[in-house]
């Protein structure tokens, strides 16, 4: 396996105006990884996201470091005059974003819960919905030579359980999983016993690590928030916090899984020392 970095790690710097999206690419190869991923991109005033994005892959080439993916907000049940072809359509002009990065994959959101007008009750209510809208997105991505996937993330679509009805549903070799190994803490759910179940839908993998405090307990105040079930969750530097990252790790190596792991690291600490840590951590747990 290889380990790349998603810029979401390095939001800190990003955030303070410090560093963009762009320049983090320097930063990411001198640490060294052996790719990067990047979130919806921060495109500067006065240029598209399609310049913006070709400047990016010019500087990740120029650094040696491929883009390993593209990450963006979706939902398919976000409706525009009782349709969501406008979200599909914006989606799909997200993936000619993706092909100028050279990203040969991109994650999507599914849904984020049920919004209100939504003629929908639950989630089985809205399955067909939103698998529909995945489905079309990657019979687009297939024709770029891109994978799509969805990741176990924004409550709503987040346990492994949810997430494998949508692929299922998809029925595609061209979509599956982005699977992070630390995000099922956030539907409560057990992360090994989770890994293993998503493992043959994995398309790409995210290192992330969390601090976990009983709903039972007091609120432990600023930097957490709740799980669906009302645990209090802090990011952690891989390695720190509560999630089993090195028994994850080594179901998805078992499994046969030879693709990238990004760290994505989403701590209240020094974002360069977290992702150090992280990183060096991680190689340990993979042998690398």
């Amino acid at each position: 396996m290889k380990i790349g970095v998603s810029s979401y790690s390095f939001q800190q710097l990003i955030s303070s105006g410090r560093q963009d999206q762009k320049s983090i690419v320097k930063i990411a190869r001198e640490m060294g990884f052996e790719g990067i991923e990047f979130t919806d991109l921060n495109t500067p005033e006065g240029l598209t996201e399609e310049q913006y994005a070709a400047e990016i892959r010019e500087e990740c080439e120029r650094n040696s470091l491929p883009v390993i993916s593209y990450t963006i907000g979706a939902d398919m049940l976000r409706f525009f005059g009782g349709t969501n072809s406008a979200e599909i359509e914006r989606v799909c002009k997200k993936l000619d974003v993706a092909k100028i990065l050279g990203a040969p994959t991109l994650r999507h959101d599914i849904a984020w819960g049920i919004p209100e007008g939504c003629p929908f009750k639950d989630f089985d209510d809205a399955l067909p919905v939103m698998v529909g809208g995945a489905k079309q997105i990657t019979d687009y991505a297939e024709t770029l030579g891109i994978v799509t996937m969805t990741e176990n993330h924004g409550f709503f679509c987040q346990d492994s359980e949810r997430v494998e009805r949508i692929i299922k549903g998809v029925g595609s070799d061209n979509f599956g999983a982005l699977i992070d190994i630390g995000n099922f803490s956030c539907a409560d759910e057990d992360n090994l016993s989770a890994v293993r179940r998503m493992i043959p839908y994995a398309k790409h993998i995210h290192a992330k690590d969390f601090h976990i405090k009983s709903a039972r307990g007091a609120d432990p105040g600023e930097g957490f928030f709740k799980s669906r079930g009302g645990n209090y969750l802090r990011g952690a530097i891989i390695g720190h916090g509560n999630v089993d990252v090195s028994a994850c790790l080594n179901a998805i190596k078992d499994s046969g899984y030879d693709g990238f792991v990004s760290v994505e690291f989403e701590g209240m600490e020094d974002c360069i020392s977290g992702i150090r840590i992280g990183f060096d951590n991680l190689r340990a747990y993979l042998g690398i």
